[in-house]
């Protein structure tokens, strides 16, 4: 099974089409928020089942707050991470997430990369694919595949030019 996790698009979806056309076909698209009133139109070009959360921009949004979903046998906690003060720690967050039994937790926000797993817990962030922050300011998103034998495998991603 292979997953495309994204975030903070806000509005802008050409990196999205170049990422999907590059790494197509996906399983799944889980979209951390941000995405500023493009729901639909990342559903059509997705062309998968697609879990997006509302994100602090994305103003009179129908878009859920959070999802709990099951991918693989996997209890993964959707966010965009800016209710749980992601921009200082992950504390707030990786509470939530253990008192909700999860194994994954998958948040946003930040527009920076992160990645750490620990006393089984994984918490990720795709990046943004339109404001990227972090060091060399390279839009970023993540590929989570988890194989014939049920393990997870994660794949930090910057979209070349």
């Amino acid at each position: 099974m292979k997953i495309l996790v994204v975030s903070d698009t806000h509005g802008h979806d050409k990196n999205l089409e170049r990422v999907l056309y590059k790494v197509k076909p996906v399983d799944a698209l889980i979209h951390c928020g941000d995405v500023e009133g493009m729901e639909n139109h990342i559903r059509m070009i997705a062309e998968c089942p697609c879990y997006l959360v509302r994100g602090n921009n994305d103003y009179f949004s129908d878009l859920p707050r959070e999802e709990m979903i099951t991918l693989g046998g996997y209890k993964i906690m959707i966010t965009h991470g800016h209710m749980y003060g992601v921009s200082m720690d992950m504390s707030m967050l990786e509470e939530e997430a253990r008192s909700r039994e999860v194994q994954i937790v998958m948040f946003g926000h930040t527009h920076r990369p992160f990645l750490e797993q620990k006393k089984g817990l994984t918490l990720l962030n795709p990046g943004s694919l339109s404001y990227p922050r972090q060091a060399g300011r390279k839009p970023s998103f993540l590929i989570m595949e988890i194989d014939k034998n049920g393990e997870v495998h994660y794949t930090q991603n910057v979209l070349e030019w």
